[in-house]
């Protein structure tokens, strides 16, 4: 699945890639052999592995040319979306914060789409034979899960080095021309925008402002705009990675349900001796898997699963925030922000209380005594 769209549809959608990708892995099959598939991005590999989307019919490959609901939609904003949510699906309103826009919009064109709420599909996946709280069963029974992890200072400096490798490569002027054939007219009528298709990838914002310097900047601000989006892009790509490594912590290794493939851990902090460390423990694996027999190595147990995916909403009154999941809520409770506003309440109750005490007068009873 390399270079199979034109970058320029907007509107191709993991259910796209899916449903193509999900052809492709039967093909493999029927020739008897082993399909792999490498990450990457761990939510389209997800949509493989289980039955956890919702396919209205209405995304089939190239699109061009229609009308993207989804993002005229987000163009409401948040509030205005989360309103129309709670009207028409109010179970799913409550799971989604009022500022996760796509997700908000996604759920009404479902609904849209289909005339049924997003929250009764999801949820009649769910209760399919093998479903769980993230979705439908497994796709595949006797797949396994291979993570190459490593020390997060060895995996920066390589990551580092990969931005400079694909500077190299010639980065720069790829971003330069598609800027000059699809980016600069969009840039010039401000309808620029990084939150749908291809320039969603990390690597076109981070360069925003060296592609769009104009005329008149001099080469010395030119050149200090491309090391800003050089060290942008360095610090994305390391962001980005450790997302990578949150998902398949929450999503594969805490994963609530039964139906979840063995996650094998391979430590590619050295690359040096790949062949060792990496290729031939997870030959082996396969190997004892597909004889039937347990492998060597073992795989990567979790506890607490199915506390850390559930959906719940939680409202935190001194943050003003709105939390979804409890994981996300515990992490909340014990982080630096949370402790400070709770002081910073507690504060200004105590601080309200002893105004209070101050200005009432003291009401103490008349006296019974007779006078002197």
């Amino acid at each position: 699945m390399i270079s199979v769209v034109d970058p320029l549809v907007t509107n191709y959608t993991v259910i796209d890639f899916r449903n193509q990708a999900l052809s492709l892995i039967q093909d493999v099959r029927r020739r008897d052999r082993l399909p792999i598939v490498v990450g990457g991005t761990n939510y389209y590999i997800e949509a493989l592995l289980w039955n956890v989307l919702v396919d209205t019919g209405a995304s089939k490959g190239d699109c061009r040319g229609l009308p993207d609901t989804r993002a005229e939609l987000e163009k409401l904003g948040g509030a205005e979306l989360h309103r129309r949510l709670a009207e028409v699906d109010p179970d799913m309103a409550a799971t989604l914060h009022p500022h996760n826009v796509r997700k908000i919009a996604r759920s009404l064109q479902v609904h849209q789409e289909t005339g049924v709420a997003h929250s009764r599909l999801l949820e009649e996946q769910r209760a399919q034979e093998g479903g769980g709280g993230l979705g439908g069963p497994l796709r595949f029974p006797h797949a396994c899960i291979f993570w190459l992890h490593g020390n997060t200072e060895g995996l920066g400096e390589r990551l580092d080095k990969r931005v400079d490798e694909m500077l190299s490569a010639g980065l720069i002027e790829e971003l330069k021309e598609f800027h000059r054939r699809y980016n600069e007219q969009q840039v010039q009528e401000n309808r620029q925008d990084y939150q749908h298709g291809v320039f969603q990838s990390i690597g076109f914002k981070e360069f925003h402002q060296y592609l769009t310097a104009g005329p008149g900047v001099s080469e010395e601000e030119r050149a200090q705009l491309l090391q800003k989006g050089v060290e942008q892009l360095k610090r994305a790509t390391r962001r980005y990675a450790q997302k990578q490594n949150k998902w398949v912590r929450n999503r594969f290794l805490k994963r609530p349900g039964a139906n979840v493939p063995p996650v094998f851990g391979l430590d590619v902090t050295d690359v040096s001796d790949w062949e060792k460390t990496v290729l031939t423990p997870a030959l082996e694996v396969l190997d004892s898997l597909q004889k039937g027999e347990k492998p060597a190595l073992e795989p990567i147990r979790v506890e607490g699963a199915e506390r850390s995916n559930k959906r719940s909403r939680h409202e935190c009154e001194p943050c003003a925030r709105v939390i979804i999941g409890e994981l996300e809520w515990a992490v909340h409770l014990k982080s630096k922000s949370h402790q400070h506003h709770l002081k910073k309440k507690r504060k200004s109750e105590l601080a309200a209380q002893q105004h209070q005490a101050l200005a009432s007068p003291c009401d103490a009873p008349p006296s019974t005594e007779s006078p002197s």
